[in-house]
């Protein structure tokens, strides 16, 4: 009962419901932050290998999106497969999307990672919003991109998505006949996780009251004509009685190894209200159209979020296919190139997009 009980406290602080006390921190900088968190500071080094370039493109909400396209730099003239990447849910491109571009540029492919609307360098008002709608069409909008540029394939695009963006990837390829094949890593249905709670562990009743407390910070923002912020996913310090996999979060976005200061994850917050969206509009209602295009699903061995792909794997059509990774967390999946499977990666890619 207590595991269930800080879980219960993990989701509400993870879907920002702390509505009394907003905070509207976003960008300060921990104490414990090093020199080199500046704004163009990148979480992994660029490959010799691969070239990076900065891009724009537009959604078809009007919104103009920034990301960083990789491509490998001893290639011929024919056109590259390409590959679009975003995640994690509150992260930015400098952080594992940029860094699983990197590596698979270097395997030959274009790759385009991406900041989602209202995140980081990317548009959208007010900032720190996200949308299963929106967020959805973010993918096809790289697609869009990927698709009219030169030395590109655009009928060899695929998706890789990161955590909550694991979720968005397979909507996005389930709608968008385009894309022919997907990838996830660390996979969250962000969908499932805010109306039900990790593991599905939320009452009707705390569902009932949660949707009440938004509905009064609604007004509350109506009356200041502002977008109050929630609880932020990581605080300053561990008291150390957190789920471990709180404190896996911590070792990642507020220390030097993945600390960005345009990512939410780690100075900021997401709206008091952004969970809305998500409570009563599932995202992967249509997961089977995804077939007869792949489906690759990665997760950690001891990850708390394990149950979100395996649960996929189950109702999704052939072809799929689930790779647990020994004794990997979550958060492992996000930087630690020894334990990402890139050359699987690679060559579930390599094999699909055709």
């Amino acid at each position: 009962m207590k595991r269930l009980s800080l879980l219960a406290v993990a989701t509400l602080m993870f879907i920002g419901q702390s509505c009394n006390q907003p905070s509207n921190k976003n960008n300060e900088n921990s104490e414990n932050m090093n020199d080199t968190a500046k704004t163009e500071y990148y979480t992994f080094e660029l490959s010799d290998k691969v070239t990076r370039q900065k891009v724009t493109f537009i959604n078809r909400y009007g919104i103009i999106l920034t990301g960083d396209l990789y491509k490998p730099k001893n290639h011929d003239n024919r056109p590259l497969p390409a590959l679009t990447i975003s995640g994690p849910f509150g992260a930015v491109k400098e952080q594992s999307s940029g860094l699983y571009a990197n590596q698979m540029a270097e395997r030959g492919f274009a790759t385009l990672a991406f900041d989602p609307s209202y995140t980081g360098e990317s548009g959208g008002e007010p900032r720190g919003v996200a949308s299963p709608d929106i967020n959805t069409e973010d993918f096809s909008a790289a697609v869009d991109f990927l698709g009219i540029q030169k030395n590109i394939d655009r009928n060899k695009i695929g998706i890789i998505g990161i955590c909550g963006f694991g979720g968005f990837a397979l909507n996005a390829t389930a709608v968008d006949k385009r894309v022919k094949a997907v990838a996830t890593t660390s996979m969250y249905d962000m969908t499932r996780v805010m109306s039900k709670g990790y593991n599905d562990t939320i009452t009707s009743e705390q569902r009932t009251h949660t949707l009440e407390q938004l509905g009064e910070q609604r007004w509350k923002d109506a009356e200041t004509g502002t977008f109050a912020l929630g609880s932020r996913l990581n605080v300053e310090k561990l008291e150390g009685n957190e789920p471990q996999f709180v404190k896996d979060y911590f070792d990642y976005y507020r220390t030097p190894r993945g600390f960005h200061e345009r990512s939410l994850n780690s100075v900021g917050a997401w709206t008091a209200t952004n969970a809305l969206s998500f409570m009563n509009m599932p995202i992967l209602a249509y997961l089977k159209e995804i077939s007869p295009r792949p489906m690759l699903l990665i997760a950690g061995e001891n990850a708390h979020s394990r149950y979100f792909s395996e649960d996929i794997y189950k109702d999704a059509a052939e072809p799929k296919e689930l790779m647990i990774i020994p004794s990997g967390v979550h958060v492992d999946l996000y930087d630690k190139v020894d334990m990402i499977p890139f050359d699987k990666l690679e060559t579930f890619f390599n094999e699909n997009l055709q």
